[in-house]
């Protein structure tokens, strides 16, 4: 028999198939194809214009990522959350992801829960360990620390999450003496979906399967297969911990760039990859990479809408996720782009992975 998990899970219904959400991580460089700018004003305007868009065309969720350096404009992404909150009314609403190992628990909760009472109950949390680590710097913290600071401040925050009077006392941080942290989500169990994002670590995986948590596994390029056996180690991990993994939803996500002519869509789409993974990740990624996603079972999701239906779908099938999200607005795309792919899921390619992965 398995144990009761002790963490908030997300509710996820998918009678009407898998939840379909998009992300942003607020990233900032110059149009390769122009080579100009826009104001870090219209970036902003634009990712909240995005965020409501994303509701019209019938989305389910949609986040904003935190990043804290050049070539960013996402340092304060609750506010940017806080922004589209106000402006939708149904779609769901989480950061992708919070460096919780950078940032105060106790702050990430009082705004998350200021957020969760603004949308009406929408909000939930990703806890990111980070991909680029301008952040320690900044914060002040010795990147040699960086495991050990992500332990303990998920530690901290789950504990605040489930409990409204908390005592804890840790390395990193101030203890707490039977404080009270508020406000407190207006639902049953007075806290929120928190997820454990990470990237292609198999270490990660398994250690949120060891303590319950639900993940968000970020893609960016490689086959689907590979990325499959993160999965299923975090499963096994979990029911060896004693819980059920069906209980614990898995979200998918990666880059997606789609036209009709699925050889425009891969002209148009690899400058603005090369040069975002370039000046926000410092990764040279290959051409000869990129053209993998021509391959039904790549997880680079570029093409014509059926090549990504496809995607989507074999993806599904081996992770037997719950959730997909889409990053459509990475590289300095122009915003008559990202809306145009947009569009194009919204019309075409969400029904139809909605129809085929219906419960």
């Amino acid at each position: 028999m398995y144990r009761q998990n002790p963490h908030i899970l997300p509710q996820i219904d998918t009678s009407q198939g898998i939840e379909f959400g998009i992300y942003t991580l607020g990233e900032w460089i110059a149009n390769p194809h122009t080579g100009k700018r826009i104001p870090a004003s219209q970036r902003i305007q634009e990712m909240i214009e995005l965020g409501k868009l994303a509701e019209e065309a019938g989305m389910d969720i949609f986040l904003v990522g935190e990043s804290h350096q050049e070539y960013f404009v996402s340092q304060s992404h609750m506010v940017i959350l806080s922004a589209i909150a106000a402006m939708t009314e149904r779609i769901k609403l989480a950061s992708g992801a919070t460096i919780i190992g950078a940032a105060d628990p106790v702050r990430v909760f009082e705004d998350a829960a200021t957020l969760d009472l603004i949308s009406n109950g929408r909000m939930e949390l990703l806890a990111g360990r980070a991909s680029r680590f301008g952040i320690f710097e900044l914060f002040g913290y010795d990147l040699d620390d960086y495991e050990a600071l992500f332990d303990e401040k998920l530690a901290l925050l789950l504990e605040i999450n489930e409990n409204e009077r908390v005592t804890w006392e840790g390395q990193f941080r101030a203890p707490l003496n039977d404080i009270a942290i508020y406000p407190r989500p207006e639902n049953e169990s007075g806290g929120l979906p928190i997820w454990r994002a990470f990237g292609g670590s198999k270490e990660s995986a398994i250690a949120a399967g060891t303590i319950g948590l639900p993940i968000y596994q970020a893609h960016v390029s490689g086959d689907a297969a590979s990325w499959a056996e993160n999965i299923q180690a975090y499963r096994t991990a979990a029911e060896n911990a004693g819980f059920n993994p069906a209980e614990l939803p898995v979200t998918a996500s990666g880059f997606l760039y789609t036209r009709e002519d699925g050889n425009q869509a891969m002209r148009e789409a690899y400058p603005h990859l090369r040069d975002g993974l370039k000046l926000a990740n410092d990764y040279a990624f290959p051409e000869q990479d990129f053209q993998q996603a021509k391959d039904p079972h790549s997880v680079l999701n570029v093409g014509e809408p059926q090549l990504i239906i496809d995607k989507i779908l074999h993806q599904h099938e081996l992770f037997d996720n719950q959730r997909f999200v889409a990053q459509i607005d990475f590289g300095g795309i122009a915003f008559d782009d990202v809306k145009r792919t947009l569009d194009i899921l919204g019309e075409t390619i969400v029904p139809a992975v909605k129809k085929h992965t219906r419960k």
